[in-house]
């Protein structure tokens, strides 16, 4: 690499980190960015650089995508919950020999107040519900994301309100579910009131950690109502910043020393 050469970085997105990564690589001359996004959702947000959608067809397929279009950085940005694609992500970068961070905000913790049931998947969420035909049945916040509901067909007496970005499957839905459009930010005063509105005794939820979507767990704690939270999948070992902050502290570094090599 010399010393005018941009570098060039493949940012996989798909969370609030990526988002604010981009907008401040966007107008750095030094770094050459494309965003990978992987498509699940319909009308993603406009960002300032350029978009690539669509999976890479597996480790090989992104090692490939590396080598071919000279990746000299690759930041893992996805969902927390993205496992598949983090695993792969670390599997090329070891194949391409590519640097790789990941960027892994810190986990909710419950705190005084908080009634956690802490699962670690969907069918033990669904298990953590309790009741069966017959029992009184629970009226349910899911906010598990679109692809995940299909476990909660196994418990169908209760009244789920489904909350997503885009709408759900139909084949996926338990039979008693309202689907219910959001993105965050929330608030609390909002989560609150919206909580109350639809006579909501319970939430599950997975632990994306984060500020956008943490307001339900501050109403689920003054309202006192349980939360079923699922626990975040287990990733392999990689280098790892906390932010977005963190993660152009680490480009930067890696930058200087490619132009020095």
């Amino acid at each position: 690499m010399d010393d005018l050469s941009p570098t060039r970085i493949l940012l996989l997105g798909g969370s609030t980190e990526a988002s604010a990564l981009a907008i401040v690589l966007a107008g750095d001359e030094r770094f050459d960015t494309v965003l990978s996004l992987a498509g699940a959702t319909r009308s993603p947000r406009p960002q300032p650089v350029p978009v690539r959608r669509g999976g890479f067809g597996g480790v090989a397929g992104l090692a490939a995508f590396l080598r071919a279009e000279a990746v000299d950085l690759l930041i893992d940005a996805t969902h927390p919950f993205a496992a598949q694609m983090s695993r792969h992500a670390v599997e090329a970068a070891a194949l391409a020999c590519v640097p790789l961070l990941r960027i892994e905000r810190p986990a909710w913790m419950p705190g005084e107040g908080d009634r956690w049931t802490p699962v670690p998947d969907m069918d033990s969420a669904t298990r953590a519900l309790g009741g069966a035909w017959g029992e009184a049945p629970r009226r349910v916040l899911l906010t598990v994301g679109q692809k995940e509901l299909a476990p909660f067909r196994a418990a169908p007496w209760h009244h789920y309100l489904i909350r997503s970005i885009d709408p759900p499957d139909p084949a996926s839905l338990p039979p008693r579910a309202t689907f219910l459009p959001g993105a965050g930010p929330f608030t609390v005063e909002a989560e609150r009131r919206l909580l109350r509105e639809h006579g909501i005794e319970a939430i599950v939820t997975k632990n994306s950690g984060g500020l956008a979507t943490a307001a339900k767990l501050g109403a689920a704690r003054d309202l006192g109502l349980p939360v079923v939270m699922v626990s975040r999948p287990p990733l392999p070992p990689a280098e790892t910043a906390t932010d977005s902050d963190g993660a152009l502290r680490w480009l930067l570094a890696r930058h200087e020393a490619l132009r020095g090599a």
